[in-house]
């Protein structure tokens, strides 16, 4: 390894063990800090009631389906009772969260969908809730089309699945492309919000664009 490689290893170490998020998670016993962005921007807009039917997008390693877990227990626990459905997807391994169904597979492939079809067995989607990333080349160009194509195959999956008034949560970058993951949101739903929580790392570029209200007329507008 580089030495350059070996600083910037060393300081993002020293970030990640001294994060205050990182210290919360373990505290409270979530899978990774990124359930205190999911939770931010829930309490911000109310987009997340007992008794709903959402689906996590690239679930793994599972913390955003912790929260929501725990926002449809009655009493807000980890195990239990459970008033909601939450449907997990990844193609990675996921571990198991009681009461949250996993569907592990490319959610464009038709078994998954069948797969899916089963579980929401005719109910449509209050919510979708994507983390998705890609593994980042370092090279911006090639960087932002795969940051655009995962935006863009979440986008389509929400209009595909929600009811009308639903809402989808979405991980976007600032960036090369970011104005059109915007204008595709604005061509796709009604109402639309980009939020960063405070729990993503300043330094990082990433943000989050919520849409309520899917708009069912007309074709998805392409990145």
């Amino acid at each position: 390894m580089k030495p350059k490689n070996k600083r910037v290893n060393r300081n993002w170490l020293h970030d990640h063990i001294n994060d205050p998020y990182v210290k919360q998670a373990q505290r409270d016993g979530y899978r990774a800090r990124a359930a205190y962005k999911l939770k931010e921007i829930d309490e911000g807009l109310g987009l997340v009631k007992p008794g709903q039917v959402v689906v996590d997008l690239g679930a793994t390693p599972g913390a955003w389906s912790q929260y929501l877990r725990r926002r449809f227990a009655p009493e807000g626990a980890a195990a239990g009772a459970l008033n909601g459905t939450i449907i997990a997807l990844d193609i990675l391994d996921f571990e198991p969260i009681e009461g949250v169904t996993f569907i592990q597979g490319d959610f464009r492939e038709d078994a998954v969908v069948e797969q899916l079809k089963a579980a929401l067995a005719g109910r449509p989607v209050d919510l979708v809730v994507s983390d998705m990333a890609p593994n980042l080349s370092g090279i911006p160009a090639s960087d932002s089309a795969r940051v655009g194509h995962l935006v863009e195959l979440a986008v389509d999956f929400a209009l595909t699945h929600l009811r009308p008034e639903g809402a989808l949560v979405c991980k976007a970058f600032h960036g090369s492309g970011y104005s059109q993951l915007v204008k595709l949101f604005k061509d796709s739903f009604r109402i639309v919000k980009p939020i960063k929580p405070k729990a993503s790392r300043d330094k990082s570029a990433e943000t989050f664009l919520v849409g309520i209200g899917p708009k069912r007329s007309g074709t998805v507008a392409k990145v």
